[in-house]
């Protein structure tokens, strides 16, 4: 199974530790744009995201702008909505069909009483950090073309294929137009 194999990439479970997780989760689909979660509703999953991919946003002033993207498969969940129970400050979005693992609030609780589960969360919490940090530099360093050819290195060609442009000019702070201008230059250099 896809969410046994990922967590085991952080750490090993026991199959007794995995049927217990596993009892724990829900299966679910969302469909292409469908809302996952509403700015200013309670995160009330934490997800595993089996197929798919995941948009996380800020409306401010009526405008739209993309904070990441998640691929499968990995985990995620607004992290500050679900842990506090409060108000989310992000929505998200799945911009393609999806299929994932959602755990309640009151079901993680129980979840937390597996050691190995929380190895698994200690890692991954790292890994995001570590991830995170130079994210946060790039945004305030390099300029959207620099930061374009770095996305289009993490990410398959199949997936940034799939992220409308609005989306990903929103996510490097560029208008649409820009991010046209600067796909077409990137495409003209790597021909020549």
């Amino acid at each position: 199974m896809i969410f046994r194999d990922f967590i085991e990439k952080y750490h090993p479970l026991s199959d007794a530790e995995w049927h217990h997780v596993e009892q724990l989760f829900d299966r679910r689909e969302f469909r292409k744009n469908e809302i996952i979660l509403e700015e200013g509703r309670i995160c009330r999953y934490f997800y595993f995201l089996e197929s798919g991919l995941i948009r996380f946003y800020n409306t401010i002033d009526g405008n739209d702008f993309t904070k990441t993207f998640v691929i499968a498969p990995y985990c995620f969940t607004s992290r500050i909505s679900y842990r506090k129970q409060c108000a989310s400050e992000e929505g998200i979005q799945a911009l393609a069909g999806t299929t994932v693992w959602q755990i309640s609030y009151e079901n993680y609780k129980e979840l937390e009483e597996v050691s190995s589960w929380n190895i698994f969360m200690r890692k991954l919490l790292n890994e995001i950090q570590e991830f995170s940090e130079p994210f946060y530099l790039e945004i305030r360093t390099l300029t959207a073309e620099e930061r374009y050819r770095r996305i289009v290195g993490r990410y398959p060609r199949e997936i940034l294929q799939k992220i409308p442009l609005k989306h990903l000019s929103s996510f490097l702070g560029v208008a649409p137009q820009s991010l046209s201008r600067i796909r077409k230059k990137i495409q003209e250099s790597d021909q020549n």
